[in-house]
């Protein structure tokens, strides 16, 4: 049914929206109480066990905020928890997984040049990593390691360095760079609802219960979400990179990767000693221009985009659209309406490498983008951009033809 295809469209982008939304509050209490964190000013008239406070301003009023290192003196009143937008976060981040690489993964998750696997075995690999990740994080955190932040952060970097060289080798690397930020994701996530929430929880019941509560808690939390501080900008940018296949089609995206978490680390750097009024360090913002500058040229080393499908990986699509009646004037019209920017090289003035990695060439590309190019082109009037190659009316009828007709010749 060609209606499956427009209404799982419409989900993608549902679970997408709901995505960001969730990510935004999520980032945003993340670095509002990493930023008061550093900021509070240690004064003598604080109450017992109050660690520091500040004083801010915002929206047309003052703010005082005390912090409390273990817990204060009895149980407030009101107790706000801010948790949910971290499960949230996740939930409809694997969700988009699901729904892009999983339920399209002969196209998007495998890259039969690199690793040829079937769909099953791709998308178990995948939950794999995931649930690994977070259990060998979790076991370095609780190691002696863990007592040395800085240290663990290290070892950290190069478990994460190596989960980028893995994935390269698993995945197409759209899928990869994707992974990386699910992987990294995952793990913020989890610190969240398996060690923060929890070790709040018991100091609320020891304080409920009247006991003192253990320092370590809050220790552990905090070193947690300083973690979670530093992880989040990649997070970022492996969830925009889809976008961009400079970034993740090239031979050294492995290597793009890693320079994308000193980046992350960089940048947070600057905000971090900034908030915590010790200067601002512009030495870090030089060196993300340098990594930066880096990740371009090494974005731009190999001539081609490594490209994200197969003629093995698409035979099936090849044989229902391509073996459509409509085929051939649709490929006439692909080739004349869109190919100038979908080609290995360009022609179309400022276009240097085809947008999103897609190309539209030959017989097997149209094939294997046939929803695609349903969705942007025939049900909707996204491609071409402000439709500067002047596709008609009844060119987009040609194309929502061939692809229904397809669809429905294939049920029969």
């Amino acid at each position: 049914m060609y209606e499956y295809a427009i209404a799982w469209e419409w989900l993608a982008f549902a679970a997408r929206w709901f995505h960001v939304i969730t990510a935004i509050a999520w980032i945003g209490s993340s670095f509002y109480f990493i930023a008061l964190d550093l900021g509070l000013v240690k004064r003598p008239h604080l109450p017992p066990g109050a660690y520091g406070e500040e004083w801010q301003v915002h929206g047309g009023g003052f703010y005082h905020v005390q912090k409390y290192l273990v817990a204060p003196a009895q149980m407030p009143e009101h107790l706000t928890w801010f948790k949910y937008e971290s499960y949230f976060t996740w939930i409809s981040g694997f969700l988009m997984l699901c729904i892009v690489y999983y339920g399209g993964a002969d196209l998007f998750l495998i890259d039969r040049h690199v690793l040829d696997i079937s769909p099953p075995v791709a998308i178990l690999i995948s939950l794999a990593s995931l649930a690994l990740g977070w259990v060998v994080y979790d076991l370095l955190c609780k190691s002696p390691l863990g007592r040395n932040t800085w240290g663990l952060m290290a070892v950290l970097y190069v478990v994460l360095v190596f989960m980028a060289w893995g994935y390269t080798q698993l995945f197409t690397g759209r899928a990869a760079f994707l992974h990386l930020g699910a992987f990294t994701a995952t793990i913020m996530s989890a610190n969240v609802f398996m060690i923060i929430i929890p070790n709040q929880k018991i100091v609320v019941a020891d304080l409920i219960a009247g006991r003192v509560p253990d320092p370590k808690y809050g220790q552990v939390a905090k070193q947690r979400s300083l973690h979670n501080n530093y992880l989040t900008l990649p997070v970022i940018f492996f969830m925009l990179s889809n976008h961009y296949p400079l970034s993740f089609g090239t031979q050294f995206n492995g290597v793009i990767a890693a320079l994308v978490f000193l980046m992350g680390v960089t940048i947070r750097h600057w905000f971090n000693t900034t908030h915590a009024r010790k200067g601002r360090p512009t030495w870090t913002w030089i060196v993300t221009v340098i990594l930066f500058i880096l990740i371009m040229w090494l974005s731009t080393v190999p001539k081609l985009l490594t490209g994200e499908t197969d003629a093995a990986a698409v035979a099936p699509a090849f044989q229902q659209f391509a073996g459509d009646p409509h085929f051939p004037a649709v490929k006439q019209l692909v080739s004349t309406r869109c190919s100038m920017c979908h080609a290995a090289e360009p022609v179309y003035e400022g276009i240097v490498r085809p947008p999103n990695g897609v190309m539209l060439e030959n017989d097997a590309e149209i094939a294997a983008r046939a929803r695609e190019i349903y969705i942007q082109a025939g049900r909707s009037h996204a491609m071409p951009p402000g439709n500067i190659t002047d596709i008609t009316p009844d060119e987009r009828k040609l194309l929502v033809t061939w692809f229904e007709s397809a669809v429905e010749g294939k049920k029969q």
